[in-house]
């Protein structure tokens, strides 16, 4: 997540007196407002519970009021404290932390706590309301509707919850993956439009892991349901045979089955993002990019509009940033003025360096608004590899709490089969009749033929460390 402070407005406080308060953004979005010496006490918790050694610098205080350029300093300097404690291992994962967080969410809203019926999406037509509290953290919701599905609590770890967009044509931007310091009805009603929804959807990336929730009832109908829509959205690659077998097990009703041969299709399990730009294999070039399987898959527009594909497995990645600066914008164009005298928008850019032969790293860039949720994709893919390694699991029992701590009045329901699946769109026909096979950095003409060869790179199969892999550049 990217943690930024990049604006400070001045305040009216108790008896008229005035105050300066730091915008505290997350991926871009006002998450709270808060003032210097809230923040200077969380400091002081984070030095009394873990000590000098492992806090950052916190900017000191100041005798006298502070003048515009102090202010400007101060700010400054409490985005690099912002960012270091979320990228500390354990400072960042600090309930002390988090709770602080969603304290000064909730204030910022001025949201009272109450009980509140919330919509979760399931698939494009599909959604369940539980009702929950304002006050409620984002595990605390997931465990409402894990509830409300009747999902056991050792399957919830396998789903997460999202924060997505929905657009005019029905599209459905992912957003990202909501987090233990935020509330999840406080994030979706604070964005203060009807596009912005919560939806519930698998947050693992092995396809092994989908036997584990299909042999529960309420996993297997949600898979299948997310099966379904990935396909209808376009994200699984589909064609005319492929239907006609898909539509065939769902009139049978064998879910399973369903799935067993979604997985087989090209793009299962991956999350496609908005069209952006990336440097690679030139600079400038338009790209489709999704995530899954262990890698980002591009399909890029050249200059030249020939269209090429290709992938970058995750092993190979040595490690990635994301930046974001200010962007002048005027009349919808870009501008050449400062941001002081000109409205301004956020680019953001995930960067990563990956190894493309055995003795050759570069640097890929996207120029994308998802590229936060590109580098959570990517971050999540390590992780899962490395408890994988380990021998662990990704199994995780929600944390307990005493009975009626949360008040739901509504009955236990499963999930819905969704519609049949309509008839494949004629445009992806072309993508569908690729080959299959990619090697980790090769790129290829996309072409109706069924025999497009592979221009292979080189390949190399290296030990290579997850080092270095943070979400910030700093």
């Amino acid at each position: 997540m990217h943690f930024s402070i990049p604006e400070t407005e001045v305040r009216s406080g108790e008896n008229g007196s005035t105050y300066v308060a730091f915008n505290i953004h997350v991926n871009s979005v006002l998450h709270c407002r808060v003032r210097y010496r809230q923040l200077l006490g969380l400091h002081q918790q984070i030095k009394k519970e873990y000590g000098n050694s492992v806090v950052p610098a916190f900017p000191p205080k100041k005798i006298f009021t502070l003048t515009p350029a102090e202010v400007e300093q101060r700010r400054e300097q409490l985005e690099k404290y912002m960012q270091a404690v979320r990228q500390d291992p354990m400072l960042g994962a600090s309930e002390m932390f988090n709770s602080f967080l969603r304290k000064a969410q909730q204030e910022t809203q001025q949201i009272p706590t109450e009980e509140v019926p919330l919509e979760i999406y399931l698939s494009k037509r599909q959604k369940v309301t539980v009702n929950i509290l304002t006050s409620d953290q984002t595990e605390d919701v997931l465990e409402a509707v894990a509830s409300k599905l009747d999902l056991p609590d050792d399957l919830a770890g396998y789903f997460s919850l999202f924060l997505v967009r929905e657009g005019v044509d029905g599209g459905l931007t992912f957003v990202r993956k909501l987090q233990d310091f935020e509330l999840p009805y406080v994030s979706v009603t604070s964005l203060r439009s009807s596009e912005f929804h919560i939806a519930l959807r698998k947050s693992y990336w092995d396809t092994a892991y989908d036997s584990d929730v299909m042999d529960n009832r309420v996993g297997l109908n949600l898979l299948y349901t997310q099966t379904v829509s990935d396909i209808e959205r376009g994200w699984i690659l589909v064609n005319k045979d492929q239907h006609r077998q898909l539509k065939s097990l769902q009139e049978k009703g064998s879910k399973k089955e369903f799935i067993r041969l979604g997985q087989t299709l090209k793009y299962f399990g991956y999350i496609q993002f908005d069209p952006c730009v990336t440097d690679f294999p030139e600079k400038g070039c338009h790209a489709i990019v999704s995530a899954g399987n262990n890698e980002l898959n591009f399909q890029v527009k050249l200059p030249n509009e020939q269209m090429k594909e290709g992938s970058f497995k995750v092993t190979r990645m040595r490690c990635w940033r994301v930046t974001s600066s200010q962007v002048p914008v005027a009349n919808g164009t870009a501008s050449t003025s400062p941001c002081s005298s000109a409205k301004c928008e956020v680019k953001l850019e995930l960067a990563f360096e990956y190894l493309m032969s055995k003795d050759r790293l570069q640097w890929v860039t996207i120029t994308s608004p998802q590229a936060i949720m590109m580098s959570i994709c990517l971050q999540s893919m390590v992780d899962e590899l490395m408890v994988k390694k380990s021998g662990g699991s990704i199994k995780k029992m929600l944390r307990k709490r005493p009975k009626g701590s949360l008040h739901r009045s509504e009955s236990q329901q499963a999930v819905k089969s969704p519609p049949l699946l309509d008839s494949p769109d004629p445009d992806r026909e072309q993508i569908v009749k690729l080959s299959t096979k990619l090697s980790s950095v090769s790129l290829r003409g996309i072409s109706a033929s069924n025999s497009a060869n592979d221009v292979s790179g080189n390949d190399f199969h290296g030990n290579y460390a997850f080092e270095g892999i943070g979400d910030d550049d700093l």
